[in-house]
């Protein structure tokens, strides 16, 4: 008996496929059998021994100690969770007002594109481990005695004093002036949301400003009933990578690995990152949950 052919539909789902394999043959044997096997280590006790190392199985018990004997990873997670906070929605407000701005016809346009992704480049690897005090006004000359020329405090001080006798709420004053205190931290982080944002802005069709100026919108108008419906896809996406970017690189991760490779703690260094990896997975379910029903997408 003949062998039904295959339609159009499923031979393209089988190239799909095929086309997918390397990844996830690079997934299977990178991220899901380590994964099984730090979970293994974080369940045991790892003992040096001549060729390699023996593992006792201890249960729970890194977890427990984690969050009875540690002091410093509660207070380091935590720490992160709150800079998460802060910093990802300044970096989104900052990146898609900076991609409006950057989208506009004007001379120098492509320098200043380059000018405001610098920034990621600076932020590289290859550049992190150099003191970039000297390019940030952070050196000793004139200043306090940990490098910093106190300005940036006596500003921050000013502006919290005059936004407070406005009548502001002072949790909305504390905010500001935070972000004002972290703000070379914001534009270092922001060069790759510009992008995508301004790839988004490009994208959205002239006719549609063309028919809201015909019927008498303003720019304002226009930005909230045409632009930002537009890119709130890409907002969903610069939040998920400004999240995973903003756990990438902190303390907890500098926690993690000298408790692997300067105590030799191995077992208690893959606990400490399965309680940072679920925290980030809640922080990126609640957060996508939330913002995608909002998601507009043009068809």
């Amino acid at each position: 008996m003949f062998k039904k052919p295959m339609t159009l539909k499923q031979k393209n789902a089988w190239f799909g496929v095929l086309f997918t394999a390397p990844l996830i043959f690079g997934m299977l044997m990178l991220f899901i059998l380590p994964l099984i096997q730090s979970f293994r280590y974080s369940l045991s006790s790892l003992d040096m021994v001549e060729g390699g190392f023996k593992v006792n199985y201890e249960g729970f018990a890194n977890y427990t100690s984690l969050f009875t004997d540690n002091p410093d990873f509660p207070r380091t997670l935590v720490e992160s969770l709150v800079n998460m906070v802060v910093n990802v929605p300044l970096i989104i407000i900052f990146s898609l007002f900076a991609a409006v701005l950057l989208n506009q016809k004007f001379r120098g346009r492509p320098f200043a594109r380059a000018v405001f992704f610098l920034p990621v480049i600076l932020a590289s690897s290859a550049i992190a481990n150099l003191d970039i005090s000297s390019f940030v006004g952070g050196g000793p000359i004139g200043g306090s005695s940990d490098g910093s020329d106190g300005s940036g405090m006596l500003q921050s001080f000013e502006l919290n004093k005059m936004m407070l006798e406005s009548g502001l709420s002072p949790v909305i004053v504390e905010y500001i002036t935070g972000a004002v205190d972290r703000i070379y931290e914001i534009i270092s982080s922001s060069g790759v949301q510009i992008l995508i944002f301004l790839a988004g802005l490009q994208s959205i069709s002239p006719s549609l400003y063309e028919a809201s100026k015909i019927e008498g919108a303003t720019g304002y108008e226009s930005f909230w009933k045409i632009t930002f419906p537009m890119v709130t896809p890409l907002i969903l996406t610069n939040m998920v990578y400004s999240i995973t970017d903003t756990f990438s690189s902190n303390q907890i991760n500098l926690l993690i690995s000298e408790t692997a490779f300067k105590v030799f703690d191995f077992g208690m260094s893959a606990a400490m990152s399965w309680v940072f990896f679920l925290c980030v997975s809640i922080v990126l379910a609640v957060s996508t949950g939330l913002i995608s029903r909002k998601v507009f997408y043009y068809d």
